[in-house]
């Protein structure tokens, strides 16, 4: 069973290595903002929800997403593992997802760290060349993610295994797998 956790600043490649990872581990990838997009495509009254607070630029609130989050984990394709990709992003999220856990007798395996230098990641993003992507707003949101999900690091320390996040997507993806192996 492989329950995972990816966790690193926002152009760590933390989608990047989701996809390769969930098929090379044959589990599913759980991400909260592919989510949001199948909930507004089915129009769903939570893809409603999610729509309004995206449309107005405000976050989606912990509620929302924790309800989101706890429902796709329900479904069958997950008793074999699953990776989680942008959920938790902050503690009390952390907390929701440990306790629905616990009540489904399951528990996180590991939570890999893409760690990449702020410098670094402000490059990739900027390079993309999208629209909302200037130097300040790519700043401002490493700062949330610094405040708000870094904390995640220290509480799950007990699990936590930190990978280099620089590199070809090949050979960061080997050293996930062999962070993970060096583990059992």
């Amino acid at each position: 069973m492989t329950r995972l956790l990816l966790v690193g600043p926002p152009g760590a490649g933390k989608g990047t290595q989701a996809a390769v990872l969930s098929e090379k581990l044959s589990i599913p990838h759980i991400s909260t903002g592919e989510l949001f997009r199948a909930h507004i495509n089915d129009a769903t009254e939570l893809g409603r929800s999610v729509k309004q607070y995206l449309d107005s630029g405000q976050l989606v609130p912990d509620e929302v997403t924790n309800q989101l989050v706890v429902e796709r984990l329900g479904e069958s394709d997950t008793n074999a593992g699953f990776l989680l990709d942008g959920f938790p992003r902050n503690v009390g999220q952390a907390d929701v997802l440990g306790k629905y856990l616990a009540e489904v007798d399951k528990k996180l395996d590991a939570v890999v760290q893409l760690k990449v230098d702020e410098d670094v990641v402000v490059g990739r993003l900027l390079s993309r060349g999208r629209a909302d992507d200037n130097e300040d707003v790519i700043r401002h949101r490493q700062g949330v993610y610094r405040s708000e999900t870094a904390p995640l690091l220290d509480y799950y320390r007990d699990i936590l295994v930190s990978v280099d996040g620089v590199g070809e997507v090949g050979e960061i993806t080997e050293r996930v797998l062999n962070a993970l192996r060096d583990r059992t």
